[in-house]
Protein backbone atom coordinates (compact mmCIF):
# COMPACT_ATOMS: atom_id res chain seq x y z
CA UNK A 1 0.00 0.00 0.00
CA UNK A 2 1.01 3.38 -0.72
CA UNK A 3 2.57 5.30 2.07
CA UNK A 4 0.56 8.32 3.33
CA UNK A 5 1.20 11.66 3.45
CA UNK A 6 0.77 13.25 7.28
CA UNK A 7 -2.28 15.18 6.20
CA UNK A 8 -3.78 12.07 4.69
CA UNK A 9 -3.24 10.08 8.43
CA UNK A 10 -5.59 10.31 11.18
CA UNK A 11 -4.34 7.64 13.21
CA UNK A 12 -0.78 5.71 12.88
CA UNK A 13 0.15 2.45 15.12
CA UNK A 14 3.25 1.66 15.46
CA UNK A 15 5.01 -1.67 15.98
CA UNK A 16 2.56 -1.79 19.39
CA UNK A 17 2.56 -4.38 21.63
CA UNK A 18 0.63 -5.23 24.77
CA UNK A 19 1.12 -8.23 27.49
CA UNK A 20 -0.61 -8.53 30.41
CA UNK A 21 1.13 -10.79 32.51
CA UNK A 22 2.36 -14.03 29.97
CA UNK A 23 -0.67 -13.57 27.52
CA UNK A 24 0.71 -11.24 24.86
CA UNK A 25 -2.26 -9.44 23.72
CA UNK A 26 -1.83 -7.62 21.03
CA UNK A 27 1.88 -8.28 19.00
CA UNK A 28 3.87 -5.83 16.81
CA UNK A 29 0.85 -4.13 15.28
CA UNK A 30 1.45 -1.77 12.84
CA UNK A 31 -1.63 0.48 10.89
CA UNK A 32 -1.77 3.77 9.24
CA UNK A 33 -5.82 4.85 8.98
CA UNK A 34 -6.60 7.24 6.47
CA UNK A 35 -8.51 10.76 7.46
CA UNK A 36 -12.35 10.35 7.49
CA UNK A 37 -12.12 6.47 6.79
CA UNK A 38 -14.49 3.67 8.77
CA UNK A 39 -11.92 1.11 9.32
CA UNK A 40 -12.92 -2.21 11.10
CA UNK A 41 -11.31 -4.70 13.84
CA UNK A 42 -12.49 -8.07 12.76
CA UNK A 43 -11.54 -11.04 14.43
CA UNK A 44 -13.01 -13.84 16.99
CA UNK A 45 -13.22 -12.82 20.91
CA UNK A 46 -9.56 -12.83 22.49
CA UNK A 47 -7.37 -11.68 19.16
CA UNK A 48 -6.59 -8.34 20.70
CA UNK A 49 -9.06 -5.90 18.61
CA UNK A 50 -10.14 -4.12 21.68
CA UNK A 51 -7.20 -4.22 23.46
CA UNK A 52 -5.99 -2.64 20.19
CA UNK A 53 -9.01 -0.26 20.43
CA UNK A 54 -8.47 0.97 24.04
CA UNK A 55 -4.64 1.48 23.60
CA UNK A 56 -5.98 4.27 20.72
CA UNK A 57 -8.35 5.24 23.17
CA UNK A 58 -5.77 5.68 25.97
CA UNK A 59 -7.69 3.17 28.30
CA UNK A 60 -4.55 1.33 27.63
CA UNK A 61 -1.09 1.64 27.64
CA UNK A 62 1.35 -0.06 24.78
CA UNK A 63 3.97 -2.52 26.29
CA UNK A 64 5.87 -1.02 23.47
CA UNK A 65 5.57 0.82 20.45
CA UNK A 66 4.17 4.50 19.25
CA UNK A 67 0.59 5.62 18.45
CA UNK A 68 0.02 9.20 16.69
CA UNK A 69 -3.54 10.95 16.44
CA UNK A 70 -3.77 13.79 14.30
CA UNK A 71 0.42 13.59 13.63
CA UNK A 72 0.85 14.10 17.00
CA UNK A 73 2.71 11.22 19.63
CA UNK A 74 -0.24 10.59 21.91
CA UNK A 75 0.99 7.14 23.20
CA UNK A 76 1.58 8.53 26.96
CA UNK A 77 -0.97 11.25 26.99
CA UNK A 78 -4.37 10.90 29.30
CA UNK A 79 -7.83 9.73 27.41
CA UNK A 80 -9.50 13.35 27.78
CA UNK A 81 -6.23 14.77 26.00
CA UNK A 82 -6.53 12.68 22.86
CA UNK A 83 -9.58 14.58 21.42
CA UNK A 84 -11.46 11.08 20.92
CA UNK A 85 -15.16 10.12 21.07
CA UNK A 86 -15.68 6.41 22.06
CA UNK A 87 -18.82 4.48 21.85
CA UNK A 88 -18.86 1.35 24.21
CA UNK A 89 -20.92 -1.72 23.86
CA UNK A 90 -22.31 -1.13 27.32
CA UNK A 91 -22.88 2.69 26.16
CA UNK A 92 -22.08 3.98 29.25
CA UNK A 93 -24.47 6.25 29.60
CA UNK A 94 -25.12 8.45 33.03
CA UNK A 95 -28.70 6.72 34.50
CA UNK A 96 -28.75 9.96 36.76
CA UNK A 97 -29.27 12.22 33.34
CA UNK A 98 -31.34 13.23 30.65
CA UNK A 99 -30.57 13.00 27.22
CA UNK A 100 -29.77 16.47 27.20
CA UNK A 101 -27.32 16.25 29.98
CA UNK A 102 -25.72 12.94 28.90
CA UNK A 103 -24.62 14.41 25.21
CA UNK A 104 -23.25 17.68 26.80
CA UNK A 105 -21.47 15.74 29.46
CA UNK A 106 -17.97 16.37 27.11
CA UNK A 107 -18.76 19.87 26.00
CA UNK A 108 -19.00 21.07 29.30
CA UNK A 109 -15.89 19.07 30.41
CA UNK A 110 -14.14 21.10 27.62
CA UNK A 111 -15.88 24.51 29.27
CA UNK A 112 -17.89 25.30 26.29
CA UNK A 113 -19.99 27.99 26.73
CA UNK A 114 -23.66 27.41 28.04
CA UNK A 115 -24.82 28.75 24.71
CA UNK A 116 -22.73 26.18 22.47
CA UNK A 117 -23.41 23.86 24.33
CA UNK A 118 -27.59 23.92 24.14
CA UNK A 119 -26.75 24.67 20.39
CA UNK A 120 -24.28 21.16 19.81
CA UNK A 121 -26.58 19.28 21.66
CA UNK A 122 -29.42 19.66 19.98
CA UNK A 123 -27.98 19.92 16.42
CA UNK A 124 -26.01 16.08 17.51
CA UNK A 125 -29.57 15.28 19.30
CA UNK A 126 -31.29 15.79 16.02
CA UNK A 127 -28.94 14.11 13.51
CA UNK A 128 -29.19 11.02 15.97
CA UNK A 129 -33.06 11.44 15.61
CA UNK A 130 -33.65 12.13 19.29
CA UNK A 131 -35.77 15.24 18.59
CA UNK A 132 -38.21 15.70 21.67
CA UNK A 133 -36.52 13.14 23.94
CA UNK A 134 -33.99 15.77 25.54
CA UNK A 135 -35.65 15.68 28.86
CA UNK A 136 -36.07 12.23 29.08
CA UNK A 137 -34.19 9.36 31.57
CA UNK A 138 -32.23 7.18 30.28
CA UNK A 139 -33.85 4.53 31.52
CA UNK A 140 -36.98 5.47 29.71
CA UNK A 141 -35.26 4.95 26.10
CA UNK A 142 -34.95 1.86 24.33
CA UNK A 143 -31.76 0.10 23.43
CA UNK A 144 -32.18 1.75 19.99
CA UNK A 145 -32.66 4.79 21.50
CA UNK A 146 -29.86 4.90 24.41
CA UNK A 147 -26.97 3.88 21.23
CA UNK A 148 -28.46 6.82 19.25
CA UNK A 149 -27.53 8.93 22.57
CA UNK A 150 -24.14 7.16 23.07
CA UNK A 151 -23.40 8.24 19.27
CA UNK A 152 -24.68 11.77 20.01
CA UNK A 153 -22.66 12.48 22.78
CA UNK A 154 -19.62 11.10 21.38
CA UNK A 155 -19.90 13.12 17.98
CA UNK A 156 -20.59 15.71 19.68
CA UNK A 157 -17.03 16.97 20.85
CA UNK A 158 -16.40 16.39 16.84
CA UNK A 159 -13.32 14.20 17.82
CA UNK A 160 -10.74 13.41 15.27
CA UNK A 161 -10.93 9.92 16.00
CA UNK A 162 -14.73 8.21 16.92
CA UNK A 163 -14.19 4.62 18.37
CA UNK A 164 -16.91 2.16 18.40
CA UNK A 165 -16.68 -1.07 20.65
CA UNK A 166 -18.99 -3.40 19.37
CA UNK A 167 -21.79 -1.18 19.93
CA UNK A 168 -24.66 -3.04 17.96
CA UNK A 169 -23.90 -6.03 19.67
CA UNK A 170 -26.65 -5.80 22.23
CA UNK A 171 -29.10 -5.18 19.71
CA UNK A 172 -31.43 -7.48 18.35
CA UNK A 173 -31.42 -8.21 14.69
CA UNK A 174 -33.89 -6.17 13.01
CA UNK A 175 -32.94 -3.04 14.89
CA UNK A 176 -28.95 -4.19 14.48
CA UNK A 177 -29.73 -3.79 11.19
CA UNK A 178 -31.29 -0.56 11.49
CA UNK A 179 -28.39 0.94 12.87
CA UNK A 180 -25.84 -0.11 10.51
CA UNK A 181 -27.54 2.32 7.98
CA UNK A 182 -27.85 4.32 10.42
CA UNK A 183 -23.58 4.72 11.13
CA UNK A 184 -23.33 4.39 7.39
CA UNK A 185 -25.34 7.77 7.32
CA UNK A 186 -23.61 9.01 10.58
CA UNK A 187 -20.41 8.21 8.80
CA UNK A 188 -21.22 9.97 5.19
CA UNK A 189 -22.69 13.25 7.19
CA UNK A 190 -19.70 13.76 9.51
CA UNK A 191 -16.46 12.61 7.87
CA UNK A 192 -15.45 11.32 11.25
CA UNK A 193 -12.66 8.80 11.04
CA UNK A 194 -14.06 5.80 12.40
CA UNK A 195 -12.70 2.88 14.03
CA UNK A 196 -15.21 0.32 14.39
CA UNK A 197 -14.49 -3.22 16.63
CA UNK A 198 -17.10 -6.16 16.10
CA UNK A 199 -16.69 -10.16 15.70
CA UNK A 200 -19.40 -9.89 13.26
CA UNK A 201 -18.42 -10.24 9.68
CA UNK A 202 -21.42 -9.08 7.70
CA UNK A 203 -21.25 -5.68 10.00
CA UNK A 204 -17.26 -5.57 9.22
CA UNK A 205 -18.46 -5.96 5.42
CA UNK A 206 -21.45 -3.75 5.35
CA UNK A 207 -19.76 -0.88 6.89
CA UNK A 208 -16.36 -0.49 5.88
CA UNK A 209 -13.82 1.53 3.83
CA UNK A 210 -11.08 -1.45 4.94
CA UNK A 211 -11.42 -4.34 6.99
CA UNK A 212 -8.35 -5.43 9.59
CA UNK A 213 -8.77 -8.96 9.85
CA UNK A 214 -7.29 -10.29 13.43
CA UNK A 215 -5.98 -13.10 15.13
CA UNK A 216 -3.99 -14.20 18.27
CA UNK A 217 -2.87 -10.22 18.48
CA UNK A 218 -1.29 -10.19 14.65
CA UNK A 219 -2.68 -8.64 12.09
CA UNK A 220 -3.55 -11.15 9.02
CA UNK A 221 -4.90 -9.03 6.40
CA UNK A 222 -5.83 -5.63 5.66
CA UNK A 223 -8.01 -5.19 2.76
CA UNK A 224 -11.39 -3.32 1.13
CA UNK A 225 -14.56 -5.40 2.00
CA UNK A 226 -14.68 -7.24 -1.79
CA UNK A 227 -10.83 -8.26 -1.83
CA UNK A 228 -10.93 -9.46 1.61
CA UNK A 229 -14.02 -11.56 0.58
CA UNK A 230 -12.60 -12.77 -3.01
CA UNK A 231 -8.79 -12.76 -2.16
CA UNK A 232 -8.19 -13.98 1.76
CA UNK A 233 -4.28 -13.95 2.37
CA UNK A 234 -4.47 -17.18 4.04
CA UNK A 235 -6.83 -19.79 5.37
CA UNK A 236 -7.84 -18.30 8.63
CA UNK A 237 -9.30 -15.21 6.62
CA UNK A 238 -10.41 -17.43 4.03
CA UNK A 239 -12.26 -19.78 6.45
CA UNK A 240 -13.16 -16.37 9.17
CA UNK A 241 -14.60 -13.96 6.03
CA UNK A 242 -18.04 -15.40 5.38
CA UNK A 243 -19.31 -19.16 4.60
CA UNK A 244 -17.06 -21.44 2.99
CA UNK A 245 -16.04 -24.91 2.14
CA UNK A 246 -12.50 -25.78 2.96
CA UNK A 247 -11.70 -28.63 0.21
CA UNK A 248 -9.26 -31.17 1.75
CA UNK A 249 -5.30 -30.88 0.47
CA UNK A 250 -4.96 -31.25 -3.42
CA UNK A 251 -2.10 -32.42 -5.36
CA UNK A 252 -1.56 -29.37 -8.78
CA UNK A 253 -1.67 -30.31 -12.28
CA UNK A 254 -0.48 -26.56 -14.26
CA UNK A 255 -1.33 -26.04 -17.67
CA UNK A 256 -1.00 -22.68 -19.60
CA UNK A 257 -4.62 -21.64 -19.48
CA UNK A 258 -6.03 -23.97 -16.05
CA UNK A 259 -5.05 -25.59 -12.90
CA UNK A 260 -6.08 -29.37 -12.09
CA UNK A 261 -6.63 -30.14 -8.46
CA UNK A 262 -6.79 -33.99 -7.46
CA UNK A 263 -7.96 -34.89 -4.30
CA UNK A 264 -7.81 -38.66 -4.01
CA UNK A 265 -10.25 -40.14 -7.50
CA UNK A 266 -11.81 -36.52 -7.61
CA UNK A 267 -10.30 -33.87 -10.20
CA UNK A 268 -11.74 -30.51 -10.31
CA UNK A 269 -10.26 -27.83 -12.91
CA UNK A 270 -9.54 -24.18 -12.65
CA UNK A 271 -9.30 -21.22 -14.69
CA UNK A 272 -5.21 -20.15 -14.19
CA UNK A 273 -4.86 -16.62 -12.37
CA UNK A 274 -1.83 -14.81 -13.36
CA UNK A 275 -1.20 -13.94 -9.40
CA UNK A 276 -1.02 -17.82 -8.82
CA UNK A 277 2.64 -19.11 -8.38
CA UNK A 278 1.69 -22.96 -8.23
CA UNK A 279 4.01 -25.58 -9.84
CA UNK A 280 3.06 -29.22 -10.71
CA UNK A 281 3.25 -31.23 -7.77
CA UNK A 282 2.38 -28.98 -5.75
CA UNK A 283 -0.08 -29.49 -2.70
CA UNK A 284 -2.55 -26.72 -2.45
CA UNK A 285 -5.79 -26.00 -0.30
CA UNK A 286 -9.35 -24.93 -1.94
CA UNK A 287 -11.85 -23.20 -0.45
CA UNK A 288 -15.13 -22.46 -2.48
CA UNK A 289 -17.84 -20.49 -1.32
CA UNK A 290 -21.17 -22.04 -0.94
CA UNK A 291 -22.89 -19.48 -3.46
CA UNK A 292 -20.77 -20.88 -6.14
CA UNK A 293 -22.37 -24.81 -6.07
CA UNK A 294 -25.14 -25.44 -7.53
CA UNK A 295 -27.24 -28.25 -8.80
CA UNK A 296 -25.73 -30.00 -12.59
CA UNK A 297 -27.27 -30.09 -15.22
CA UNK A 298 -26.72 -31.86 -18.46
CA UNK A 299 -24.92 -28.73 -20.58
CA UNK A 300 -21.68 -29.27 -17.70
CA UNK A 301 -20.81 -32.59 -19.03
CA UNK A 302 -19.18 -34.07 -16.14
CA UNK A 303 -16.60 -30.95 -15.29
CA UNK A 304 -15.87 -30.15 -11.98
CA UNK A 305 -19.34 -32.33 -11.42
CA UNK A 306 -19.55 -34.36 -8.10
CA UNK A 307 -22.01 -36.52 -5.99
CA UNK A 308 -23.05 -36.11 -2.65
CA UNK A 309 -25.99 -37.47 -0.23
CA UNK A 310 -28.43 -34.23 0.82
CA UNK A 311 -27.56 -34.43 4.75
CA UNK A 312 -29.93 -31.12 5.64
CA UNK A 313 -31.81 -27.81 4.13
CA UNK A 314 -31.69 -24.92 6.16
CA UNK A 315 -34.40 -22.60 3.69
CA UNK A 316 -33.72 -19.36 5.21
CA UNK A 317 -36.24 -17.24 2.76
CA UNK A 318 -34.38 -15.47 -0.26
CA UNK A 319 -31.98 -19.19 -0.20
CA UNK A 320 -31.68 -22.46 1.68
CA UNK A 321 -28.62 -23.96 2.27
CA UNK A 322 -27.67 -27.30 2.23
CA UNK A 323 -25.38 -29.55 3.23
CA UNK A 324 -24.63 -33.04 1.61
CA UNK A 325 -21.76 -35.50 1.74
CA UNK A 326 -19.49 -36.08 -1.08
CA UNK A 327 -16.49 -39.33 -0.72
CA UNK A 328 -13.54 -38.05 -1.03
CA UNK A 329 -14.40 -34.39 -0.11
CA UNK A 330 -16.57 -34.85 3.13
CA UNK A 331 -19.59 -32.18 4.15
CA UNK A 332 -20.04 -29.33 1.66
CA UNK A 333 -22.51 -26.53 1.65
CA UNK A 334 -24.62 -24.99 -0.72
CA UNK A 335 -26.66 -22.06 -1.34
CA UNK A 336 -29.12 -21.76 -3.56
CA UNK A 337 -31.87 -19.08 -4.20
CA UNK A 338 -35.67 -19.58 -2.91
CA UNK A 339 -36.60 -23.00 -1.43
CA UNK A 340 -36.71 -25.47 -4.66
CA UNK A 341 -34.04 -26.99 -3.76
CA UNK A 342 -35.89 -28.78 -1.07
CA UNK A 343 -38.40 -30.48 -2.85
CA UNK A 344 -36.06 -31.43 -6.03
CA UNK A 345 -33.54 -33.65 -3.78
CA UNK A 346 -35.29 -34.16 -0.37
CA UNK A 347 -32.66 -34.91 2.26
CA UNK A 348 -31.38 -38.60 2.18
CA UNK A 349 -31.49 -38.56 -1.80
CA UNK A 350 -28.36 -38.25 -3.91
CA UNK A 351 -27.91 -35.05 -6.30
CA UNK A 352 -24.87 -34.29 -8.39
CA UNK A 353 -23.52 -30.71 -7.99
CA UNK A 354 -21.40 -28.75 -10.01
CA UNK A 355 -18.74 -26.85 -8.70
CA UNK A 356 -17.81 -23.40 -10.00
CA UNK A 357 -13.91 -22.67 -9.71
CA UNK A 358 -13.97 -19.43 -11.58
CA UNK A 359 -13.61 -17.88 -8.08
CA UNK A 360 -11.84 -20.36 -6.10
CA UNK A 361 -9.92 -19.07 -3.39
CA UNK A 362 -6.00 -21.20 -4.16
CA UNK A 363 -3.68 -21.46 -1.33
CA UNK A 364 -0.24 -22.58 -0.76
CA UNK A 365 -0.76 -25.72 1.76
CA UNK A 366 2.31 -24.93 3.63
CA UNK A 367 0.52 -21.24 3.95
CA UNK A 368 -1.75 -20.35 7.70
Amino acid sequence: MTALQPDDCAVEINHVSRVFGSVQAVNDVSLSIRTGEFITLLGPSGCGKTTLLNMVAGFINPSSGAIRIGGKDVTNVPVHLRDTGMVFQSYALFPHMNVFDNVAFGLRQRKFTKADISSKVMQAIEMMSLSGMEHRRISQLSGGQQQRVALARAIVIKPKVLLLDEPLSALDKSLRAQMQVELIELHRNTGLTTIFVTHDQGEALSLSDRIVVMNRGQIQQVAEPIDLYRNPANGFVASFIGEINALPPATCTVASDEISLDIGNIRLIAPRRPEWQFASGQSAKAFVRPEHIRIATPADGGRNVVTGEVLTHIYQGSHTITRLNVDGLGPIEMRLPGGDVVGRVPVGLKADIAINLAEVVLLSNTAN
